[in-house]
C-alpha cells in the first residue's frame, strides 16, 4: 500500500515558519520548523525584494533567487504550482484520487486568494490537457475578450468625439477590463475530465479565505509597489492597504470574505453564478465605476453571459526524438516556442552544454545563447508581423503549418551568423498580407501550473490577469485583469496597414502564454508516452523562459530542477538579448562588464541586459514509474506528490 505525505521544494519560509502550510495528506506531515529549516535537504533562502521596478521590462518585482534547490522525486502523482498553498490544495485533491482536472481547479481557486496580483477568476487563462486513456490532447482557451461596445480605439482615447486617453491610463480605467475566461475553462476541463465533484474543489479556498493566511514575501512586495494604483479602487485599497494607506506588510494575516462568499456561490450554483446574477452585475458596475477620476469601461451583462471558453486543435510539432505540444491561437506562445525549437534542430546543441553544472544549472556557453537568441528573434519576427486570435486574422496559409514548415525553418536557421548577432530579424515574406507589425504588450500578472496524476493525465496551465493586479479594480474579493493592453493601443501602423492585433469587439488579445506538453516518439514517428510537463509566467518573456527549459532538459540533459533555476536568457526580435543577473553564477556589478558570459555576448554584437528575471517556471519530468520536478527559485513555488 501506498504512504502518501508531502514532498517540499523551495517553499517561502515565511510561509512555514508560521505553521500556515501542513502536509499533503493526514499521514507523516513533516513539522513547521523543520520545513522551515530545510526544504527537501535544501536551505531556504528568499532573495531580496527589488524595488523601483520598471514594469515594462520586468513582469512582477524581481523577489530573489533561492541557491541549491534540489529536485523533488514522487511516485504516482505530482504538481508545481508558483505557491506552496496552492501546490497543497492540488496535492491533496490528487491524494484523494482527484485527476489533474480536478487539481487545476483546487490549485486555481487558492492562487488567486494567495496571489491576487499574478492570477484569478477575474482573469484568463491557457490550458493544455492529456487524457491517458483517450491518448489525446486538448488545448483549452480561456482568454478573456474585448466586450461587444469596444472600439479599435477603446485603449487610445475616450470617444471619437473625445480624443483624450482614459484616466488614469488605460491600465487602470475600466478600458483594460476583458470578459473574464477562467472559469469557463476551468468548467469545461473539468466536465471533460474531472472526477470529483466540482463543489468539493472550492473547499480549500473558501476555508482559506475565511480563516486568513499570511501575506507572502512577493505578495507583500508587490502590494508595497502597486499602494498608489491599489489606493485609487476602494475596495483595493481597504483589503491591501493599511488605514494610514501604507501597504500591509509580509507576515500580516488576510480574510477575504467577500471571496469565500463569490467562491461559495460558483461552489454551489456554477460558474453562471459568475457570469450572470449580482456578481455579473458587480462586475459591470466595478468596470464602469469612474471614483478617482477613472474613464469607465463598456463591459455588459449580455457580454458576460455569452462568453464561452473554447476548445483548440492543440498544436503538436517534431523536435529531435520528441512531440512538443503547446497552445495555438490566440496564444502565439506555442507558434514562438514551436518556430524557435525548429529552427534550433538545425544545431547541435547537445554539443553546446552549459559549463560547471550544479543545482542551480551551471553557467551557459555563449555559442548556445546566441543560437537560441538568434533562433528566438526570427521566431519573435513572424509572430509580431502574422499571429493574433484566428477567429478574426487568419494565419499566412491558414494554418500553423506555413510558418513552422520544416524547409521554411532550416531557411530561416540559415539567417544565423554563428560569430555574430542580427540586432533584429525580418519576418518571412508570405506574399501581400493586409496587417502591419506590431509587437505585443508584456503580460505581467501571470502563474503557472503543471500537474500529473495517478492515472497518467497532465495538465499544463498558465493562467494570468495581465498586469501585476490587473488593472486595479476589487470586486466580491477578486481582483479583475486588464488583459486589453495586450491588445495594440493603435490599431493601424504608420503608413495606415491595419494591425493583427488591433482590438475589435469579441475579439481575444494576443498572448505569450506557453503551457507545455512533451512527448517521447515511437520509432515509427508516432507519439509515444508523456515524458515533461511545463510552463512559466512571464509576460512575452514567458517564450524565452519556456525554450531555455526545453533546451536545458531534451539537449542538455539536465534535471527538472536544474532546468527551471538555469540562468534565464534569451531575445525578443529586438538587439537586446537578455541574461539574468538574478543568477548566482552571472556577475551583474556594473551592468555585467566583469562577467565572461556576457562580455562574449557584446564582442558579438548583442547588446546585453543583466536586468533580474521573474519567471516562475515549473517542470516534471517522468522518471521510470514516477515522477522528478523542480519549482522556479525566483519565486515562491513548490512541488508536492506521493512517495513510496
Amino acid at each position: 500500500m501506498r504512504r502518501t505525505r508531502h514532498i517540499w521544494a523551495g517553499a517561502t519560509a515565511a510561509l512555514l515558519a508560521a505553521g500556515v502550510i501542513t502536509g499533503c495528506s493526514s499521514s507523516s506531515e513533516p513539522s513547521a520548523a523543520s520545513c522551515a529549516e530545510t526544504a527537501n535537504g535544501t536551505r531556504v533562502a528568499a532573495g531580496p525584494t527589488a524595488t523601483g521596478t520598471d514594469i515594462a521590462t520586468n513582469p512582477e518585482i524581481a523577489s530573489g533567487y533561492r541557491s541549491d534547490m534540489t529536485p523533488v522525486r514522487t511516485g504516482t502523482y505530482a504538481v508545481s504550482a508558483a505557491n506552496p498553498l496552492a501546490t497543497q490544495a492540488a496535492c491533496r485533491v490528487l491524494a484523494d484520487g482527484g485527476t489533474a482536472a480536478d487539481a487545476l481547479v483546487a490549485a486555481q481557486l487558492v492562487l488567486g486568494l494567495v496571489e491576487p496580483q499574478a492570477s484569478g477568476i477575474g482573469g484568463g487563462a491557457f490550458l493544455m490537457y492529456y487524457d491517458a486513456a483517450a491518448r489525446t490532447v486538448d488545448a483549452y482557451d480561456g482568454r478573456e475578450v474585448a466586450p461587444a461596445a469596444a472600439t479599435e480605439n477603446y485603449l487610445r482615447w475616450v470617444s471619437d468625439a473625445d480624443r483624450t486617453a482614459p484616466q488614469p491610463n488605460a491600465r487602470a480605467s475600466g478600458r483594460s477590463i476583458g470578459v473574464p475566461g477562467a472559469l469557463r475553462l476551468l468548467e469545461l476541463a473539468h466536465a471533460d475530465h474531472g472526477k470529483q465533484p466540482w463543489r468539493d474543489l472550492f473547499t480549500p479556498a473558501i476555508d482559506l479565505a475565511d480563516r486568513g493566511f499570511a501575506i507572502s514575501p512577493r505578495l507583500a512586495g508587490q502590494i508595497a509597489e502597486s499602494a498608489p494604483d491599489l489606493a485609487r479602487d476602494e475596495n483595493a485599497r481597504a483589503y491591501f492597504l493599511q488605514p494610514d494607506g501604507s501597504p500591509k506588510p509580509a507576515g500580516a494575516d488576510l480574510t477575504n470574505p467577500a471571496m469565500a462568499k463569490t467562491l461559495g456561490a460558483i461552489a454551489s450554483d456554477g460558474p453562471a453564478a459568475f457570469y450572470t446574477g449580482a456578481i455579473a452585475q458587480d462586475i459591470v458596475d466595478a468596470t464602469a465605476n469612474t471614483s478617482g477620476g477613472r474613464t469607465p469601461g463598456h463591459i455588459t451583462l449580455a457580454d458576460l453571459a455569452g462568453y464561452q471558453a473554447k476548445k483548440r486543435t492543440a498544436l503538436c510539432t517534431g523536435y529531435r526524438e520528441h512531440e512538443i505540444c503547446g497552445m495555438p491561437n490566440p496564444s502565439s506562445g506555442g507558434t514562438t516556442v514551436a518556430a524557435t525549437l525548429g529552427i534550433l534542430e538545425n544545431f547541435d546543441l547537445s554539443a553546446l552544454p552549459p559549463d560547471d553544472v550544479d543545482n542551480n544549472g551551471g553557467r551557459p556557453q555563449a555559442r548556445a545563447v546566441h543560437l537560441i537568441s538568434e533562433a528566438e528573434r526570427l521566431a519573435y519576427a513572424d509572430r509580431d508581423k502574422y499571429v493574433a486570435d484566428s477567429d478574426f486574422v487568419p494565419l499566412p496559409g491558414n494554418s500553423s503549418g506555413t510558418l513552422l514548415n520544416k524547409d521554411y525553418l532550416k531557411q530561416r536557421a540559415a539567417q544565423i551568423d554563428p560569430d555574430r548577432a542580427m540586432g533584429t530579424a525580418q519576418p518571412g515574406d508570405f506574399g501581400p498580407v493586409p496587417l502591419g507589425t506590431g509587437p505585443q504588450p508584456p503580460e505581467h500578472g501571470t502563474s503557472h501550473v503543471s500537474v500529473v496524476d495517478k492515472y497518467g493525465n497532465a495538465a499544463a496551465m498558465t493562467t494570468t490577469v495581465e498586469s501585476a493586479f490587473g488593472s486595479f479594480h476589487l470586486v466580491d474579493g477578486f481582483v479583475l485583469n486588464n488583459q486589453l493592453t495586450d491588445f495594440n493601443v493603435t490599431p493601424t501602423a504608420a503608413d495606415g496597414t491595419p494591425l493583427a492585433n488591433r482590438l475589435q469587439p469579441g475579439k481575444r488579445p494576443r498572448s505569450s502564454m506557453s503551457p507545455t506538453l512533451v512527448f517521447d516518439r515511437a520509432a515509427d514517428g508516432s507519439r509515444g508516452q508523456l515524458s515533461y510537463v511545463t510552463g512559466s509566467p512571464g509576460g512575452s518573456v514567458i517564450i524565452q523562459f519556456v525554450v531555455k527549459t526545453l533546451v536545458s532538459m531534451l539537449d542538455w540533459r539536465l534535471d527538472p530542477q536544474q532546468a527551471v533555476s538555469g540562468v534565464a536568457f534569451g531575445a525578443a526580435n529586438t538587439p537586446v538579448t537578455g541574461v539574468g543577473g538574478e543568477h548566482p553564477a552571472i556577475d551583474a556589478t556594473d551592468n555585467g562588464d566583469h562577467d565572461p558570459l556576457v562580455r562574449t555576448l557584446r564582442e558579438m554584437g548583442h547588446q546585453v541586459s543583466v536586468d533580474a528575471q521573474t519567471s516562475g517556471l515549473s517542470a516534471l519530468r517522468r522518471e521510470g514509474d514516477g515522477w522528478i520536478g523542480g519549482a522556479d527559485p525566483r519565486r515562491e513555488g513548490a512541488v508536492m506528490g506521493d512517495v513510496e
